[in-house]
């Protein structure tokens, strides 16, 4: 019941999950979780990373500007931690599938979502997500045997979904 694709390229799979968002909203289902928006303002500057709940019209941005020469990870884990809040409330009320933008450092580290997704799961509830190769090892311990690789396809993830979904309903 845990879902995920593999994040090769930079903002490849934000797309993935927003489009697979918005194609299960679109049928009526009931998605719970954040789906990330890059904004790019200026061509030589570093874009604002956006987290949409997917529960109501709440946008947290989760970027933080560290300047011009920064090389640091510019995550706002405030305004991640915040985002997690706000859908940690939605799973606690119910839902058909939780979307997870990614299973990121914060996650590997035990923090953002990962409370969140262990939740969701103990709630019967599935869970798709994007990891990134570095933090797979990580993401791997945590799922144990629940994860499933999903080919990077929005039709891939819809079935996948779909079935799940269909599995819990049962």
């Amino acid at each position: 019941m845990l879902g995920y694709v593999i994040a090769r390229e930079p903002g490849v799979t934000d797309d993935l999950m927003r489009a697979v968002a918005t194609r299960l909203r679109a049928d009526g289902v009931h998605v719970i979780g954040a789906v990330q928006v890059n904004l790019v303002t200026d061509p030589d500057t570093k874009c604002h990373m956006d987290l949409h709940i997917l529960n109501g019209d709440d946008v947290v941005r989760i970027s933080q500007n560290l300047g011009a020469l920064s090389k640091g990870c510019r995550l706002d884990p405030d305004g991640l931690e915040r985002a997690v809040g706000l859908v940690a409330a939605h799973v606690e009320a119910g839902g058909d599938i939780l979307i997870v933008n990614k299973f990121g450092k914060q996650e590997a580290d035990g923090r953002g979502f990962r409370p969140v997704i262990g939740e969701a799961l103990a709630a019967g509830i599935p869970v798709l997500t994007a990891v990134g190769e570095t933090n797979l090892p990580a993401f791997l311990e945590f799922a144990e045997d629940y994860a499933e690789l999903l080919p990077n396809t929005a039709e891939n993830v819809l079935n996948w979904a779909n079935a799940r979904m269909r599995d819990t309903a049962v």
